[in-house]
């Protein structure tokens, strides 16, 4: 039988890791972020459920990388069945008056110049009965939100487009909306919230994965 693979962008932490760690007894696991040290701790929860992983410690928006990466993943396993995109820069609440380039420019790049570059990659090896999991935020538009609020907005609107281009042919696109939960990002835009209130990741992973044909 066929080894099923899922690609994790973002796995080191938050949802990415907890969907890593929800579709680990079924799929080996390809985690893609930039620590090395959370990684390893995703492999070692992904091992204590009988699952695999190949780690893959890289910055998404180095093309170069993530480009041999995907080679990689063709020439070991041929195709990939499902990606999910977890990775999210999630830049300071300010003004948008005062937005720190430095941050608006990461924004960019992470949230939005990677997606655009991901998507064709990965669109080959997930061919057409692949599937694509992204994850929105109601965050856009709202006050202090803007570099992150504008740029993960732009990174749902390439997910949409793409989408209602495969929608009769492949690969299903998915778009959900996750609850709030006590991630390491929303502890920065809400530092005071209650995060017992919230919902962990891996049951809100678990909750998501029910409602795909994953």
């Amino acid at each position: 039988m066929k080894e099923k693979i899922a690609i994790i962008t973002g796995a080191s932490r938050g949802l990415g890791a907890a969907f890593a760690e929800a579709l680990s007894p079924d799929y080996h696991i390809v985690a893609i972020a930039r620590t090395t040290g959370a990684l390893e701790e995703l492999d070692d929860r992904v091992k204590s459920k009988g699952g695999h992983a190949t780690l893959a410690p890289m910055d998404i928006t180095n093309a170069d990388a993530m480009a041999h990466l995907c080679r990689s993943i063709y020439d070991r396993w041929g195709a990939a069945d499902v990606w999910v995109h977890a990775a999210v820069h999630a830049a300071p609440l300010m003004t948008t008056s005062t937005l720190d380039t430095k941050d608006w420019d990461k924004s960019i790049a992470t949230n939005v110049r990677a997606t655009g570059i991901l998507i064709p990659y990965f669109a080959p090896l997930l061919g057409d009965a692949g599937q694509a999991i992204f994850f929105d935020d109601p965050c856009a538009g709202q006050k202090f939100f803007g570099a992150y609020g504008a740029t993960k907005a732009a990174q749902i609107a390439l997910a949409r487009s793409w989408a209602a281009e495969t929608a009769a042919t492949g690969p299903t696109v998915h778009i959900l909306t996750p609850a709030p939960m006590p991630t390491a990002t929303r502890a920065r835009f809400f530092p005071g919230e209650d995060r017992d209130a919230l919902v962990h990741p891996n049951e809100e992973a678990a909750r998501l994965l029910a409602t795909l044909s994953v």
